[in-house]
């Protein structure tokens, strides 16, 4: 079967402000634009069969200037949970809601409200990755390399699957921003090849230094919701995406 890689978009405005974009259009920052071109040093150089991208602004942006030229095709698929009214609210303040601690813990349970249920995310993405997947092995061989660029969530889903673990432990799992993940599948089970690999120099991430009176030990716990910022071990108590 071909290979799958499994492109995070650049970091946003609303992951540097510490917001939860869901689908609004929010575009990629500085740093996400130069998240994006450093992926595309990494990618050029690989005969990629066929690229697929989210709807979403920041996944076409993300493209142009990692792959310039390159025609993407939109699959609706892998757009972005729908956080219904949850999105453009600060993570801080979400972090209070009651359903706050169901995403955390027990998100094949977490529907959102005037949105979408995290499960029907996780079912509808990993069913467009299958079949993207046999419609590329179909017409390009086993060998083939194909590219799909979308959102923290709906690759943790994707991942969470691959690894053949259920939903409700997917926020162990951690995508960054412009990060890239490899999956294989076969005719009888995924193998994942690489995750949330953004080609820096290996470091040990550390978490943020604990500001008094900001956060709990619960929330040290916590997943980013949507993604994040990347950089570490950072959690929405503290304000940061």
């Amino acid at each position: 079967m071909a290979t799958l890689l499994l492109l995070r978009h650049g970091r946003t405005t609303a992951n540097a402000d510490g917001g939860l974009a869901g689908r609004l259009p929010v575009e990629l920052d500085d740093t996400g634009r130069a998240q994006a071109a450093a992926a595309g040093e990494r990618l050029r150089d690989l005969p990629l069969a066929a690229v697929v991208t989210s709807p979403l602004i920041r996944c076409r942006q993300t493209l142009d200037l990692a792959l310039p030229g390159v025609a993407a095709v939109t699959e609706d698929g892998l757009v972005e949970c729908g956080y219904g009214d949850w999105e453009g609210q600060p993570l801080k303040k979400l972090a209070k809601d009651p359903l706050w601690p169901v995403v955390q813990q027990h998100p094949s349970a977490a529907v959102f409200p005037g949105g979408e249920a995290m499960a029907a995310m996780a079912a509808r993405s990993v069913a467009a990755v299958r079949r993207l997947d046999a419609r590329i092995t179909a017409e390009h061989g086993p060998e083939a390399v194909w590219l799909a660029c979308s959102h923290g969530d709906v690759i943790k889903a994707i991942v969470a699957d691959a690894l053949g673990v259920h939903l409700d432990l997917f926020q162990r799992i951690v995508v960054d921003p412009a990060s890239i993940t490899a999956i294989r599948y076969t005719p009888t089970r995924p193998f994942l090849l690489r995750l949330n690999d953004t080609g820096q120099r290996l470091a040990v991430p550390v978490p943020p230094k604990r500001r008094r009176g900001r956060r709990s030990r619960a929330a040290e716990s916590d997943a980013a919701v949507g993604g994040g910022a990347g950089g570490g071990a950072v959690t929405a108590a503290e304000g940061t995406p």
